[in-house]
């Protein structure tokens, strides 16, 4: 089937992403990339857990993290990833405009938990002087979180720009893989910050 074939809902097939040689090959060349950041944000968590308490004076993450502040960010990023699992249910039913608002809601969701963060490391820069220069933690922490978080704009930038860019070109087969890959690598980073969340924040209160 051609890429360019004008399709409609009777004819648009189960699993658009692999319909093509392309698509495949997209879907192959996204887990092979994604075992590349696996291993990023697994040095990440190995040198955090390392220096966690190489604080040089300063204070410990048990008086200063807000698990409150954490908690709401952390809702936020896990509803966005669900309101991408709504987006890519309407693609396979060939619902265009319903997985562009679906996708939409999630650029925001994701947009609110940048603002958390930012809002937190600037609360920690301010009230605490926990800066990534301050000491061992502060490197290791900000270098773990702010990796997390520059994947977090790149997905969002990537997720507006296919919404975009394909306003009004509508769902084919050769833009279907570009939405779902878009949609994995955003559940990926959802789940790098469950991690997160677990292993700084959550361990960081108890100590």
């Amino acid at each position: 089937m051609h890429t360019e074939e004008k399709l409609t809902a009777e004819t648009f097939p189960a699993n658009p992403e692999k319909a093509t040689l392309e698509g495949k090959n997209k879907f192959i060349g996204f887990w092979l990339f994604l075992g590349g950041e696996t291993v990023l944000f697994a040095s990440l968590f190995a040198t955090f857990i390392a220096l966690r308490d190489s604080t040089a004076g300063g204070p410990k993450t048990s008086e200063m993290f807000d698990l409150g502040l954490v908690f709401l960010a952390t809702m936020l990023l896990l509803t966005s990833s669900l309101t991408s699992v709504y987006a890519m249910h309407h693609m396979k039913n060939f619902a265009f405009k319903k997985m562009q608002i679906w996708l939409g809601i999630t650029v925001l969701l994701g947009a609110g938990f940048l603002a958390l963060e930012i809002y937190e490391f600037t609360h920690y820069i301010h009230e605490y002087k926990f800066s990534i220069t301050s000491s061992a933690l502060g490197s290791a922490f900000y270098t773990l979180v702010g990796t997390h978080g520059a994947h977090v704009t790149f997905g969002l930038l990537w997720i507006l720009a296919l919404i975009i860019r394909n306003m009004k070109r509508g769902l084919n087969l050769y833009n279907a893989p570009k939405f779902y890959v878009a949609s994995l690598y955003w559940h990926f980073i959802d789940v790098v910050w469950v991690f997160i969340f677990t292993v700084v924040y959550l361990m960081g209160m108890v100590g």
